[in-house]
């Protein structure tokens, strides 16, 4: 039987049968599926961004008549943009995490835990903290519990909802004033393709590698 990990971690232990060495989360097969994947997913969802100089062409933009072509741009645009769009998101959200570091690292450090704590930790090795040995389902239980303290009753949640709402009116604003009637949508990708394709794509991708991890402790 293998020995149980302990935090914080020093070196691998070894399992008492073979001895041989075990992986830390990062190291695991696992691991390294999930990073694959989800690189090569938004690689691949970069690959079909628009130049930019069509997003920011001011000889396209103009006042929509009324509400009801306002949100026919919106739509196009989306469909057009969508990952133009989703950079711009991000980028929002990058920069109010950076000008608020400290919860950028209350953020990292929830990630960290559930990567280390629960997603990626070798199934063999229960977790010990301070001398008492907690199950999947408690380890689970108290990350769920963590996740939402965190999001919901912490001003890093307000943050992430602010840059969100700041990043959906600037995108709607432009997608408002773009003029669509020069874009030309692919026939393979409609105008109800959805704004959130691309993430879901990448989504699936790296639920697809973490499931065999997630499904050893159910």
């Amino acid at each position: 039987m293998a020995n149980p990990a302990t935090i914080p971690m020093s070196t691998p232990q070894s399992t008492a049968g073979g001895g041989a060495q075990s992986q830390p989360p990062i190291a695991t097969p696992a691991f390294r599926a999930f990073l694959s994947r989800f690189t090569s997913s938004i690689r691949q969802g970069l690959s079909q961004r628009r130049p930019w100089y069509e997003l920011i062409d001011r000889s396209a933009m103009a006042r929509p008549d009324n509400l009801t072509d306002a949100y026919s741009r919106i739509r196009k645009n989306l469909s057009y943009f969508k990952v133009n769009y989703i950079t711009l998101l991000v980028v929002v959200l990058a920069f109010s995490l950076l000008s608020h570091p400290l919860s950028l690292l209350v953020l990292l450090g929830l990630f960290a835990a559930w990567v280390f704590l629960y997603l990626f930790r070798p199934s063999d090795q229960p977790l010990v903290i301070f001398g008492r040995t907690f199950s999947d389902r408690e380890t689970l239980g108290a990350l769920v519990v963590l996740t939402v303290f965190v999001v919901f009753l912490t001003s890093v949640g307000s943050l992430l909802i602010s840059a969100l709402l700041i990043g959906v009116a600037i995108v709607c604003l432009h997608g408002a004033f773009r003029v669509p009637e020069d874009l030309f949508l692919d026939d393979q990708e409609p105008v109800n393709s959805g704004f959130l394709s691309f993430l879901g794509g990448a989504a699936s991708s790296a639920a697809a590698a973490a499931a065999p991890a997630v499904a050893s402790r159910v």
